[in-house]
């Protein structure tokens, strides 16, 4: 079946998309806006439950109305989990022999242990150290620490600064709350032509760290706002803002059988609001469709500058999206990895540590993944035996030493599109971006030497 027409001229969705690609609204000025957000939501004290999870899906809300924000009560139970109690915090800090406060919870909400419990009373200095968390190896940095399961309380400080603590009474004060409340996520659909669906995860639990926190919430709110500016969809796109692993269990749990029936797998995006190399992680298998988009984007897209983990790596929600009796394969396109840069899990992930570069390039490849997914299908040659270019205006009329050079793309697309590949498969068989293969073949189906074969 040919392209449509509209006035005399032949379209696919490769055109849409290259205008969407030429679009201003989602030019190098997006990362300057992610930015901005992240920046906003930097100082709100999140975690996996409680008023900060609130301020941000709300935060996010505001961004896409649309965005649905739902909860669960605390004690129901998850498949082989509980949803926790829930946690808030109003002050905490530690006062020093001398009169001193420090580890100062409205400085810095890093200072104290997540979910630490409600406290005030005063201990001698090796007492207090039981309770104190720092880093020899970075030791001026705060480290990120929780007790999410088990009630205790903690503090978390340089080890610079704990160098200096001298012996003495300190006194400790935690103003918090841990009681039966809920537990919040958000969800989004964005309805396409297929009820088939592509799952966005990411994480709204951590305080004040910027990569490996809110760059995935604002890139995917980029994405959100980018796929609902196309004029159709090929698949449903449903976007989900969860607190990491319990979250994501609680997801699980309340849309088993939507996940298991449409869902053909998806990205949990993560990590990607810096600027360096970029990380692909795969899925549990490594070899699904997902990860041939991911692997192709991450080599034609990135100079080819990125690293490869496998499932073995994972840290974040894949586990869960990909875990046994859910098996949704489930990949992410981060730039550096978590676990894998220093800065990881301490105040040093900070508004320094990303830029709107950083953010915009991630917004970018997920997507040109996502471009992919929307246009890859199979095409075939209408030729028997090779066809005659040269009169179609696709071949050059004489013969020079670069001829071949030229026309190679051409000739290697109408070799292997034979309708028992997708075009992504030829990309990767003939070692050619797969939008410029796309690109030529919206030529050979405009000479009606191929024609697209299933949507």
């Amino acid at each position: 079946m040919r392209p449509n027409s509209i006035n005399g001229k032949t379209i696919n969705i490769f055109l849409v998309i290259d205008l969407i690609n030429n679009d201003s609204n989602f030019g190098k000025d997006t990362g300057d806006t992610m930015y901005k957000w992240a920046s906003d939501l930097f100082p709100i004290n999140r975690s996996i439950t409680g008023q900060g999870v609130r301020d941000t899906l709300n935060y996010i809300k505001a961004i896409e109305p649309s965005l649905v924000i739902k909860s669960v009560k605390s004690g129901m139970k998850v498949f082989d989990w509980q949803v926790p109690k829930e946690w808030n915090v109003r002050n905490a800090y530690i006062i020093g022999p001398d009169g001193n406060k420090f580890a100062d919870f409205k400085v810095n909400n890093l200072h104290l242990m997540g979910y630490s419990i409600p406290v005030e009373e005063t201990l001698e200095l090796e007492e207090l150290n039981k309770h104190l968390h720092s880093l020899p190896n970075q030791p001026n940095a705060i480290p990120y620490v929780t007790s999410y399961y088990k009630e205790d309380w903690g503090f978390c400080i340089t080890q610079f600064e704990r160098d200096k603590l001298e012996r003495g009474q300190y006194k400790v004060f935690i103003d918090a709350t841990l009681e039966d409340g809920i537990l919040n996520y958000g969800e989004l659909l964005i309805k396409g032509r297929s009820e088939k669906e592509l799952l966005i995860s990411t994480y709204v639990c951590h305080p004040s760290m910027a990569n490996n926190e809110l760059s995935g919430p604002v890139v995917a709110s980029m994405i959100i706002k980018w796929l609902k500016s196309l004029p159709s969809r090929r698949y449903t796109y449903r976007f989900v803002f969860v607190p990491e692993t319990i979250g994501s269990i609680v997801y699980i749990n309340e849309n088993y059988y939507q996940l298991r029936t449409n869902c053909l797998g998806g990205f949990v995006v993560t990590c990607v609001g810096d600027n360096n190399n970029y990380s692909l992680l795969e899925s549990k298998n490594g070899d699904t469709f997902l990860d041939c988009v991911g692997r192709h984007v991450m080599r034609w897209h990135t100079n080819n500058k990125y690293s490869s983990y496998s499932f073995l790596k994972r840290g974040s929600d894949e586990r869960q999206y990909s875990s046994v009796g859910v098996d949704l394969p489930m990949i992410s396109l981060m730039r550096s990895k978590y676990g894998e840069y220093v800065e990881y899990h301490t105040s040093l992930d900070n508004l320094d540590f990303i830029s709107a570069d950083g953010l915009y390039g991630a917004f970018r490849i997920h997507k040109k993944a996502i471009e992919v997914l929307e246009t890859n299908v199979k095409y075939s040659v209408t030729s028997i035996c090779e066809p005659q270019l040269g009169k179609r205006g696709l071949y050059p009329l004489q013969s020079t030493k670069d001829t071949q050079e030229k026309v190679e793309l051409m000739m290697n697309l109408i070799a292997y599109c034979d309708g028992s590949r997708d075009l992504l498969s030829v990309a990767d068989i003939i070692e050619a971006d797969y939008f410029l293969c796309l690109q030529k073949v919206n030529d050979l189906l405009d000479s009606g030497l191929m024609i697209k074969i299933d949507e």
